[in-house]
């Protein structure tokens, strides 16, 4: 699958809500106070795309994809490995930009600025990287801050838990930690601020069958108000969608 989902700094690359972060976005806040009072106040987000096509030298990996991920729904995006399924989304997150075609965030009907919509986004894929020296919730506390937002550690505790993670286990640096919960953190850090796009590669990856059933129920609760998409090979995560982008080769 082409392309490289938003990243953090362990591989020189920031959380994809700060991966354009200015002076104005500092540790202490700065900034941020303003954008989630107007996020505040946004009701429905989609994320049009027209156009898009991308190419790697004579490489063509995607031609023409038009559409829109809406609120409500779920949109599989589907096809062989190599057909540009992560390339996709990676375009729909601002990580890489098209050879040609756009993308454009609205809420309410209005056009949302850059850092708006990079506030209201949510991603996990299999080969983001979390800080493995952190514990989960040191993770999670971090990711929180970069989007502005405080949340006590029985919150954050609460959130790794419901993504499958046991409570003995969140003081322990995530070094420590199996493929599966590394996963699973992963998840936690796309939700921790309730996204109203949710971006998720191959959700299920490194997961047993209670993790899958736990991504599931992951996706059905954020259908009912955002717009997600996932993209994958797995027939058990096509069936989520209510609409379905097929790439091939």
């Amino acid at each position: 699958m082409g392309g490289r989902p938003p990243g953090v700094a362990t591989r020189s690359t920031p959380p994809a809500t700060c991966h354009e972060s200015t002076s104005a976005d500092s540790d202490n806040g700065s900034g941020r106070p303003e954008v989630f009072a107007i996020l505040r106040a946004v009701k429905a987000v989609r994320v049009e795309f027209a156009g898009i096509a991308k190419r790697y030298g004579n490489r063509s990996v995607l031609t023409g994809l038009s559409g829109a991920l809406v609120p409500g729904t779920v949109t599989a995006v589907v096809g062989p490995n190599g057909s540009g399924k992560s390339t996709f989304l990676n375009i729909l997150s601002g990580l890489i930009r098209p050879t040609r075609g756009e993308v454009r965030y609205r809420g309410d009907g209005a056009d949302l600025e850059r850092q708006h919509w990079l506030a209201l986004l949510g991603v996990a894929a299999p080969d983001m990287a979390v800080y493995e020296e952190l514990t989960a919730i040191e993770n999670l506390r971090f990711f929180a801050r970069v989007r502005g937002l405080t949340h006590d550690d029985g919150h954050l505790a609460a959130l790794l838990e419901d993504v499958g993670l046991a409570r003995r286990e969140l003081a322990r640096p995530v070094a420590t930690y199996s493929s599966g919960m590394k996963q699973r953190v992963k998840l936690a850090q796309a939700i921790v601020h309730e996204p109203a796009v949710l971006l998720l590669d191959e959700p299920s990856s490194n997961l047993d069958e209670a993790g899958h059933r736990m991504v599931a129920n992951l996706v059905a609760r954020f259908r009912l108000r955002a717009a997600v998409a996932v993209a994958t090979n797995d027939p058990r995560e096509m069936v989520w969608g209510d609409a379905r982008i097929e790439l091939a080769l």
